[in-house]
């Protein structure tokens, strides 16, 4: 079971990293704009495009970790399909794991921002990884209050979209860094903060910001996507605060949203 296991997870590797190698012929191919060159053959040499280092350096860490991904390929073939449509584009990322250069990587020319509980983790990765942009964010609540915020979450004052800084509804958070809430996200991938126990933060405010920062985009709509929506507070926060009638689809334990602007008629019921 154990080389099943294995192998299993190095299939997934190659794939991704077959994937990686796809989309930076992709963006070479896009770049070129499909024109003949009519150079001499030793002006080509001058003109050799390099890999980015961070996709480089993506290559070299997934072809050589050990570590395995939490979310499936197929889970992360749903966002990556989206990346692969918006980017670059901007992204904000609730944690980070051994998968954060694999979403930098595929929004390669756009912003990936990562908000991270754990301060440790962020200073190492930050120092391991650079070029990654980590934030090191804080949660009050617990997962064992999740029902006394659910059903706050249903009164007015948390029913109603805006500046989530002037929101007085306890489920926001309004502690992020400024660009949080300063820039128009594309995607929101919500896997974090932790939540497999009673006293950990649990992702009930974090669920609810993302839906609030999409409807509140000047236009457009957002791709909001929650990991581990198997469990209970994943399932009914999603459901109830991004709005069953904005699911798109549901691979494994990952739930896709498509969140439309809700600044463009007054009167857009928080829920369709």
């Amino acid at each position: 079971m154990k080389a099943k296991n294995i192998k299993h997870s190095q299939l997934r590797r190659n794939l991704i990293i077959l994937s990686l190698f796809f989309l930076f012929a992709l963006y070479i191919a896009v770049k070129s704009n499909f024109q003949p060159i009519r150079r001499p053959y030793s002006s080509f040499l001058s003109i050799c495009n390099k890999i980015p280092p961070s996709l480089s350096e993506t290559l070299v860490r997934y072809a050589t970790t050990n570590a395995t991904l939490l979310q499936t390929f197929e889970e992360i073939s749903v966002t990556s399909s989206i990346l692969k449509e918006k980017s670059p584009c901007n992204f904000l990322v609730f944690g980070v794991g051994h998968d954060s250069p694999l979403w930098a990587t595929l929004n390669q020319g756009g912003r990936t921002l990562f908000l991270e509980e754990s301060k440790y983790w962020t200073l190492e990765l930050n120092k391991e990884i650079p070029w990654l942009e980590i934030h090191h964010v804080m949660y009050k609540t617990k997962v064992s209050e999740a029902k006394k915020l659910f059903d706050i979450g249903k009164s007015k004052q948390c029913q109603t979209v805006g500046d989530p800084r002037l929101s007085k509804c306890p489920l926001v958070l309004k502690e992020l860094p400024s660009e949080v809430y300063e820039t128009e996200w594309d995607l929101i991938m919500v896997d974090a903060p932790t939540a497999f126990t009673k006293n950990l933060p649990g992702r009930m405010t974090a669920i609810y910001t993302a839906g609030i920062l999409a409807k509140n985009r000047r236009d457009g709509e957002t791709d909001v996507f929650v990991h581990d929506i198997d469990r209970d507070v994943e399932d009914k926060f999603s459901r109830s605060f991004l709005c069953q009638g904005y699911t798109t689809e549901q691979v494994g334990r990952l739930r896709h949203y498509r969140i439309p602007s809700h600044m463009s008629g007054a009167h857009t019921p928080f829920c369709p």
